[in-house]
């Protein structure tokens, strides 16, 4: 095992989401074998799936990956990668994990661990952002830098997809903004330069609340409108719950916990509509076959006029199927996978 240098940067954490295996496997084949830090890896995946990304990790470079186990001690020199459906966090030099509330719908949420990062290593903590949709991660990027820890960002243009990339441009200025082949050995410069705890500033109250509820989920009375937790007006697209601001503007958390940025929380939002009208179309395709059987049922009974209005009921239904049909259908075309197979 490799000893870290006391002083030094002591952890590295990294998060992914679409477009992220391919990065997150050229930035382990380019880290060097006596790398002196732990590093942690955090990548949106599928509750219910076996993830086979430390495996991909292991077999990419010199340093072994392993997927993280509960109460593990941390170790420099060692890929820990979060398993599926569950958060990792660092506490006192050892692995957690738990089922805490989802963040932007996820679990693991790249937040939570460098939140974690942010609390218990400060200034010798190192977040890394790679290719990704949507903003996971980038206000605990933030949380990092705002301790004295060190940003580094995956080029925009390098990205498989550049939302994750850009929207932690947006919030932080990073050490160095590089293509994945490149991000291994500027981490092996940085975590090998002093940290200094002296002028750290201390975690903000927003910071330790949102930490202790991925560690503990939410005790009594944990998450409760008031000066600091002003209701937003808006709901939990998880529980149907009250959101309420946390910290800056655009961060949100509901009663039981669930955590939400703005832009997670629009996209949400688009997916319920979705729903909603895929919900519609199937009402419309029913009470169109119901009327047209009402209306052949009344043509044998010689029910003229009662024929006559289940077939009217039965052509304005179809009509607003269709349009409503050729709607979703576009929406489709539009959109593009937020996601990956599993891994």
């Amino acid at each position: 095992m490799v000893a870290v240098p006391a002083g030094r940067r002591e952890v590295v954490v990294v998060g992914a989401s679409a477009g992220g295996v391919e990065a997150l496997r050229t930035v382990a084949r380019s880290l060097p074998a006596d790398f002196p830090a732990a590093v942690l890896v955090v990548m949106h995946l599928s509750p219910g799936a076996r993830s086979a990304l430390p495996l991909i990790l292991d077999r990419a470079g010199p340093l072994p990956a392993y997927a993280a186990e509960h109460g593990a001690p941390l170790r420099p020199g060692v890929i820990h990668v979060a398993p599926p459906d569950h958060h990792l966090l660092i506490d006192d030099g050892s692995l957690v994990l738990t089922r805490g509330p989802t963040e932007n719908g996820h679990r693991p949420a790249i937040n939570v661990t460098f939140r974690s990062a942010a609390v218990t290593a400060g200034p010798k903590a190192i977040g890394v952002i790679l290719s990704g949709t949507l903003d996971d991660g980038s206000v605990g990027l933030r949380s990092i830098v705002d301790r004295g820890g060190l940003a580094v960002v995956q080029d925009p243009a390098d990205a498989l997809y550049a939302s994750m990339p850009e929207n932690a441009l947006a919030l932080v200025n990073p050490e160095c903004v590089l293509p994945a082949a490149e991000i291994g050995p500027a981490l092996d410069k940085l975590v090998r330069r002093r940290a200094e705890d002296a002028d750290a500033p201390q975690p903000s109250a927003a910071l330790l609340l949102e930490d202790r509820i991925a560690r503990d989920g939410v005790r009594l009375g944990a998450v409760v409108p008031g000066p600091d937790l002003p209701p937003s007006g808006y709901t939990c697209p998880d529980c149907r719950g009250a959101l309420m601001e946390v910290g800056s503007a655009g961060r949100y958390r509901c009663r039981i916990g669930h955590a939400w940025s703005v832009e997670a929380l629009l996209g949400a939002h688009d997916t319920e509509f979705e729903r909603a009208l895929w919900t519609a179309l199937r009402s419309l395709d029913e009470k169109t076959a119901l009327a047209r059987r009402l209306r052949q049922d009344s043509e044998r009974r010689n029910h003229g006029m009662l024929a006559n209005r289940y077939a009217t009921t039965a052509r304005e239904c179809a009509e607003a199927a269709e349009t409503l049909r050729k709607f979703l259908f576009s929406l489709a075309a539009e959109q593009e996978p937020e996601s990956q197979a599993p891994l």
